[in-house]
């Protein structure tokens, strides 16, 4: 897929994007999940994966996101699995494909790629040399595994979104760029407009906010469309947090409502919306139905 057919896909109609990968197998039991958030489950249990990406299609995602959240040779150095990076990233794209035949749906495919170092710590950001050969390494392995996209999510700065999709943008294809914000605000105290503005360079076809708390989805999104003519992008997380993420505690949103929240990102411009973490293949298959709805 080209960036012209991305966007042409993107502007054709509100979207939808899968649910959680990483929390949605823990849920589901598979331990091996927690490791490097998906790695290890590639590596022990790939049946698990291609399975969830099947019910994610049955449900009516229009795109899957790969498990190559840490498919990157800096997030995999430490454990001894940088020569693998280029396997588990076919890997993890070849099962995402899977799942769509066996649901016998034309899905596309979405790599993941993310922040360096932690997602929610902004203060742990690299130095630009870093970020610029790390994210490159990246996105280049990504690409090689022939995803439809790259999925650029969870970013915590403008500064590493910028570098990490200058970066994703080289390969050809088509990018998106998403945001975890609180309050309104990247989680850096950066304002959500700007961050999108820095990031709307040739190849980046959508941007927009992941990972956030149900309710601070809005909000910042709003703050993008003010600053941006780029489709948006929108999947909340639901509840579900740990000890770097006090802040997303909270009650978890049955399906329907978070369809119903849903339905207000794309009434703020959202042509992509999904789940992120806390989120599995029943909130999927409210969106789809709620936006089929609308259609009609």
């Amino acid at each position: 897929m080209t960036p012209a057919e991305a966007r042409a896909w993107l502007t054709g109609g509100t979207r939808v994007l899968d649910g959680a990968t990483g929390s949605e197998l823990l849920r589901r039991g598979v331990a091996a999940a927690g490791r490097m958030w998906g790695v290890g489950a590639l590596v022990e249990d790939p049946g698990s994966v291609r399975a969830l990406h099947r019910e994610y299609a049955e449900a009516g995602a229009q795109a899957l996101t790969a498990a190559t959240f840490r498919v990157a040779p800096y997030a995999l150095r430490g454990a001894g699995m940088e020569d693998r990076a280029g396997e588990l990233a076919l890997l993890a794209v070849r099962l995402a494909r899977e799942g769509a035949a066996e649901a016998g749906r034309d899905a596309l495919v979405f790599a993941s790629q993310t922040t360096l170092e932690d997602c929610y710590r902004p203060d742990l950001v690299p130095a630009d040399d870093t970020l610029s050969r790390e994210h490159a390494a990246t996105a280049d392995i990504l690409a090689r595994a022939r995803p439809d996209a790259l999925l650029l999510e969870t970013f915590n700065t403008a500064r590493e979104a910028r570098i990490a999709a200058t970066a994703a943008a080289t390969t050809g294809l088509p990018v998106i760029v998403s945001f975890v914000c609180r309050r309104g605000m990247l989680l850096s105290g950066e304002e959500p407009g700007d961050a999108a503005a820095a990031v709307c360079i040739p190849g980046v076809v959508a941007v927009g906010v992941n990972c956030t708390a149900v309710e601070d989805v809005l909000p910042a999104l709003v703050r993008i469309a003010a600053s941006t003519p780029l489709p948006l992008v929108a999947y909340a997380n639901n509840a579900w947090h740990a000890a770097d993420s006090p802040w997303l505690a909270a009650e978890p949103v049955p399906p329907e409502g978070f369809a119903r929240t849903a339905g207000s990102w794309a009434a703020a411009g959202a042509r992509l919306v999904g789940g992120c973490c806390g989120t599995g293949p029943d909130h999927i298959a409210a969106i789809a139905a709620r936006l089929d709805s609308a259609r009609r």
